[in-house]
């Protein structure tokens, strides 16, 4: 039993059963023995694989996506660039570094990241040392909400998010006869293991809209108030700063059932219940729900568009063949390795999904043919 898990069952035994939202916070985020607080989770030695980590081409082009629209909206000095969830430092660091041949951009940055894992910042700290001297110094925040006015809070904003809207807990519900139960967290019995159960209705039915609540029996849903509440406030800070956000995680464009999952060394455990805070803890994304957010907080959908052919909007395939002219046969094996991985349908092409957001009346982003499109 690990250390979270005695302390989730003491507060069952005291309070009663927990939602799947209150669960996963505790998993990820618990001050002492969270997943987060505890050690970096990326790479091949870690529990899951980012885009980044797969090749630098996917942060390179996400750095000269924003590079791009910094130049359409006129080259403001200064642009708040920031990131959510930044793992290692892997995408900024690929991002400043395909940027970096625009000095006046990188003098304009003021560079934000937005990260919870004490661990974690220090690897970003080491991935942002080699642009010293080249952008001003990062400033680091617990939460979006957290970036401060001081003085350039104004100035328009440049958001990237990767796989960061995944890890935000979610509430889930159910239809039944009798009308919609949501689904929580039990101890059955002293030391057994910890189990889903439906608990009667509560105050919590107020999350889901009044045309879901009409489904019909048998229906899911799973709705996350932190990654909609982030996404009204990014909708709100482009509407009133101008700027853009671009938002790429695994999930779907509307709908869905339950997707909660967890993953250790790579492999997906059975019950996501199993050994709370030494597992990575993951849902689907809803980008048609995080673009209505978005849109009520004053900025402009574009997307939701398949990684693949977004990337592929974006020239990752000239990209490669840079890449590989000078190469040996390894090297270019490794890119042809990369680039399938990053646009086969079978891979992330189609289960990562990528949607932009904009300032209502800012220029139409990179990638994207048109709002919505």
């Amino acid at each position: 039993m690990t250390p979270l898990e005695s302390l989730l069952r003491r507060r069952l035994r005291l309070t009663g059963p927990m939602t799947v939202a209150a669960f996963m916070q505790e998993a990820l985020l618990h001050p002492e023995h969270g997943y987060y607080r505890r050690q970096p989770a990326l790479g091949a030695a870690g529990d899951f694989v980012t885009a980044p980590e797969v090749s630098q081409m996917f942060g390179e082009l996400l750095g000269l996506w924003c590079l791009d629209y910094w130049e359409r909206m006129g080259a403001p000095d200064p642009v708040l660039l920031v990131e959510l969830g930044p793992g290692r430092g892997t995408l900024i660091a690929d991002a400043l570094r395909a940027t970096r041949l625009r000095p006046a951009f990188h003098r304009a940055l003021r560079l934000h990241l937005v990260e919870a894992s004490p661990v974690l910042r220090q690897r970003q700290r080491e991935a942002l040392a080699p642009f010293a001297g080249q952008i001003a110094p990062a400033a680091w925040h617990e939460t979006l909400a957290a970036l401060p006015d001081d003085g350039t809070h104004g100035a328009p904003l440049l958001l990237l998010a990767n796989e960061f809207f995944d890890a935000l807990p979610v509430h889930q519900f159910e239809r039944g006869p009798e009308g919609w139960r949501e689904r929580v967290v039990v101890e059955p019995q002293i030391d057994a293991p910890l189990a889903f159960t439906l608990a009667p209705a509560g105050p919590q039915l107020g999350l889901l809209d009044r045309d879901r609540r009409e489904a019909p029996v048998g229906s899911l849903a799973e709705i996350s108030p932190a990654g909609l509440s982030v996404a009204d406030e990014i909708g709100r800070r482009l509407a009133q700063q101008g700027g853009a956000a671009l938002l790429v995680d695994y999930g779907y464009g509307a709908g869905g059932g339950w997707s909660l999952q967890a993953v250790q060394g790579h492999r997906r455990l059975e019950n996501p219940l199993t050994d709370p805070g030494l597992v990575d803890l993951s849902v689907h994304v809803d980008f048609m729900a995080l673009a209505r957010a978005a849109t009520q907080g004053g900025a402009r959908a574009h997307g939701p568009l398949a990684q693949g052919a977004f990337l592929e909007a974006l020239g990752i395939r000239l990209r490669a063949q840079r890449l590989t002219r000078d190469a040996d046969a390894v090297q270019r094996a490794a890119v042809e390795r990369a680039l399938a991985r990053l646009l086969d349908p079978q891979e992330m092409g189609t289960l990562f999904q990528a949607l932009a957001l904009t300032a209502p009346d800012g220029p139409a982003p990179a990638g994207f043919t048109a709002p919505g499109g």
